[in-house]
């Protein structure tokens, strides 16, 4: 039996239509190295994706696996629960070390959706020991994606994962417009909403400096400042969600350094390990926390058995630090302009390509059919299959997404050189010459 057939028997996917995973098709990846990986048939495939936006010093790295095997044979586990363990206080100091302004205190979990449920939990605590347990309400905005705990499922604006759920979700999160459908505005509506609420009422604002759902958008110069400014008038918190964005995805540690804000939270994930472990956390600023050690409980109620787990934390160090002496968020700062430029040229020499969103070593192209919206037939045909089809005969690995547009994202690690972005560009070329014929012959 095949491991793609023992996977059909046994393995349940994540986000994967079963259509997809009974497919003949189906790819099983065996090795990584660099930007490439191999399928179990030796098929290379470029990694334009960085796994899930997530394996950002590449593939291989012998470094990183020789931190974790030697930290398995010191002190393969250890909890944060009333005790300390040198990984998380290193990973702690060198992340606060690296974080914009004041934000100074790390609190460790497993994954991005878990940092996420961690900093509203944070922003409840803190509200409740400033003597303001009215303040439950949060903003998030339409098409952002957040996770899919519960907490975060109820802040994440994407129909298709909230309706399942919809019954299971409470109605703390008020939704604003997002920065593509309402530009420097969309402070503004924030403002409103608060207004309306009450802002004795609301805690926290969440949002993604660049947001993934609806097409890497990138938020117009002035709407972070106005965000900070409307929260500190309001007493409301401000949490970039950063779990994409951070470690180098933008050409900076963290985006909201690049865009000139300081929020009170950041949450993070993926790019801290490189995804070599999961790890995700939350970074506040000194005063949120010490508000909660100074109140009646003196207690974060919140945790989890693996969070800040000592090979999880080692790792990171490790991937900081080489990402830092091996100057990779410069190679991202360098690069940007150039692999920009690559793909607005393929938005003008394909009629299926709208629009090209994003910075750093992350974009989106939103397809279209020679400029016009996509019919409903085109969206389900692309969504379907076609696009998976086309981008695997390409060798590539990239993401057709469907919140909020038809498109094809693409973020590739940040050690990738112009070889392998001219690599990728050539792909992406192949996929929307596939693209076009399809549309021009009439689907």
């Amino acid at each position: 039996m095949s491991t793609s057939e023992r996977a059909r028997r046994h393995l349940v996917p994540h986000f994967t239509s079963y259509t997809a995973w009974e497919s003949e098709q189906l790819p099983v990846l065996v090795r990584g190295e660099g930007a490439w990986v191999w399928d179990e048939n030796g098929t290379r495939y470029l990694d334009g994706l960085s796994g899930l936006f997530c394996v950002n010093l590449g593939h291989g790295r012998s470094d990183l696996a020789a931190v974790a095997a030697k930290q398995m044979e010191t002190l393969a586990f250890a909890s944060t629960w009333g005790y300390a363990h040198p990984p998380a206080v290193e990973a702690a100091e060198l992340i606060a070390s690296l974080a914009p302004g004041d934000l100074d205190r790390v609190f460790f979990v497993n994954s991005g959706a878990e940092a996420v449920e961690s900093a509203l939990k944070l922003a409840r605590t803190f509200h409740l020991a400033n003597g303001e347990p009215q303040r439950t309400k949060v903003i998030a905005r339409e098409w952002a994606y957040h996770g899919v705990t519960l907490g975060g499922l109820a802040a994440t604006g994407v129909p298709k994962v909230r309706e399942p759920y919809a019954p299971m979700l409470g109605d703390f999160v008020l939704r604003a417009p997002n920065t593509h459908d309402r530009g420097l505005a969309g402070a503004a509506d924030i403002e409103a909403l608060i207004l309306d609420a009450g802002p004795e009422n609301v805690s926290l604002v969440l949002a993604e400096p660049v947001q993934n759902g609806g097409g890497a958008l990138v938020p117009p110069d002035g709407y972070w400042q106005q965000l900070r400014a409307i929260c500190d008038r309001y007493g409301v918190l401000l949490c970039a969600d950063e779990v994409i964005n951070a470690y180098g995805r933008l050409g900076h540690w963290f985006a909201s350094s690049r865009f000139g804000i300081v929020p009170d939270l950041i949450t993070f994930a993926k790019g801290v390990t490189s995804a070599y472990v999961p790890l995700g956390g939350v970074i506040a600023r000194g005063q949120v926390l010490d508000t909660i050690a100074a109140s009646p409980s003196r207690t974060f109620v919140h945790g989890a058995t693996f969070g800040s787990h000592p090979v999880a934390t080692a790792v990171a160090v490790a991937n900081l630090e080489a990402m830092r002496d091996e100057h990779v968020l410069d190679n991202v700062l360098s690069r940007e302009a150039g692999l920009r430029a690559s793909l607005t040229g393929l938005a003008a020499a394909h009629r299926c390509v709208r629009d090209v969103r994003g910075t750093g070593f992350f974009y989106a192209l939103e397809l279209a059919d020679n400029g016009h919206e996509l019919t409903d037939e085109q969206h389900a045909a692309l969504r379907g299959g076609l696009l998976g089809r086309w981008i695997r005969e390409a060798r590539l690995l990239i993401r057709p997404d469907d919140r909020g547009a038809t498109m094809l994202v693409v973020a590739p690690p940040l050690i990738s050189d112009d070889g392998v972005l001219d690599e990728l560009v050539t792909g992406l070329d192949q996929v929307l010459d596939r693209t076009d014929d399809w549309l021009s012959t009439g689907p």
